[in-house]
């Protein structure tokens, strides 16, 4: 990351300059020394439980700084399921012959999540990719499809990867300079819905669950201003969950299933966002 110009003038010496300098320093039982290390170059100080807070902030500040010399304003969220594979593709996640059968039949959120990405780059690149660019979790399935779509269009999208121990490579589609890894799925959490103007999501598993009941949560408790929240895929979504035995139990309100839209193609999906922004339409090409 380029680092950003002083505000003014100074004549103290930078911190690369330290960190070259001490490189060139000699070799003796004092330099060598954890305590002589700089802090900031201190791997064991740096991850050690003491600094956890400093963390959270580093990783809150890298992404935010690249995004801000990017001039990226607003951003359009797809959420979903890694498993859920490109039509035609073998169903990898699949453990037996059921799931094998409905993680092919869901592929078809796959094509969806990828068109969708592609109005909203459209709609980008009318404003100079700084506003409505496509964000992802950056692993595969779904989020492979939502950078898949943008760079359809030649458009720039983010990918937010963490680090897990089984998956989560970042897909080739997301832009290079746009693809960040997070420790903390907390920090991640928030630059997710922070510049979020829509949020799609689409057939997951527990971790779209809690992307998707977090952003709802923010919006029903006002911690978040309302934008367009669509579940894609009405079948998978009235299986899964039953907001109507919610609200008559009154652990819900009966008004609290209006804070979300629940649509099948990326054509509806978009034409909620298109409405609430009056935004113009744009074609797929």
């Amino acid at each position: 990351m380029a680092s950003r110009r002083r505000a003014a003038h100074t004549p103290l010496r930078t911190s690369k300059q330290d960190i070259a300098a001490l490189k060139r320093a000699p070799q003796t039982p004092q330099t060598a020394s954890a305590a002589y290390r700089l802090a900031y170059t201190d791997e064991e100080f740096i991850t050690s439980d003491d600094t956890r807070g400093i963390r959270f902030q580093l990783e809150y500040l890298k992404p935010e700084l690249r995004l801000q010399q990017r001039g990226i304003t607003s951003t359009v969220v797809l959420f979903g399921g890694a498993r859920i594979p490109e039509p035609g593709k073998p169903a990898w996640a699949a453990r037996n012959e059921v799931q094998k059968k409905n993680l092919e039949l869901a592929s078809k959120y796959y094509d969806e999540a990828r068109r969708f990405a592609q109005y909203a780059s459209l709609t980008s690149e009318a404003l100079g990719y700084k506003e409505y660019v496509v964000v992802t979790g950056g692993g595969p399935g779904v989020m492979e499809a939502g950078n898949r779509g943008a760079a359809d269009v030649g458009a720039p999208s983010i990918g937010f990867n963490i680090v897990l121990p089984h998956e989560q490579a970042p897909n080739t589609f997301i832009t290079p300079e746009l693809c960040f890894n997070f420790h903390y799925f907390a920090t991640r959490k928030i630059h997710f819905l922070l510049r979020a103007k829509a949020v799609a999501i689409f057939p997951g598993g527990f971790g779209t669950l809690d992307e998707f009941f977090e952003t709802l949560t923010l919006i029903q408790t006002g911690r978040m201003e309302r934008v367009p929240l669509l579940l894609f895929g009405i079948e998978f979504w009235n299986n899964v969950i039953n907001f109507d035995a919610l609200a008559q139990a009154g652990t819900i309100s009966p008004e609290d299933p209006k804070l979300f839209t629940v649509v099948d193609s990326a054509e509806d999906g978009w034409s909620v966002v298109r409405d609430f922004y009056k935004l113009p339409k744009v074609e797929l090409r």
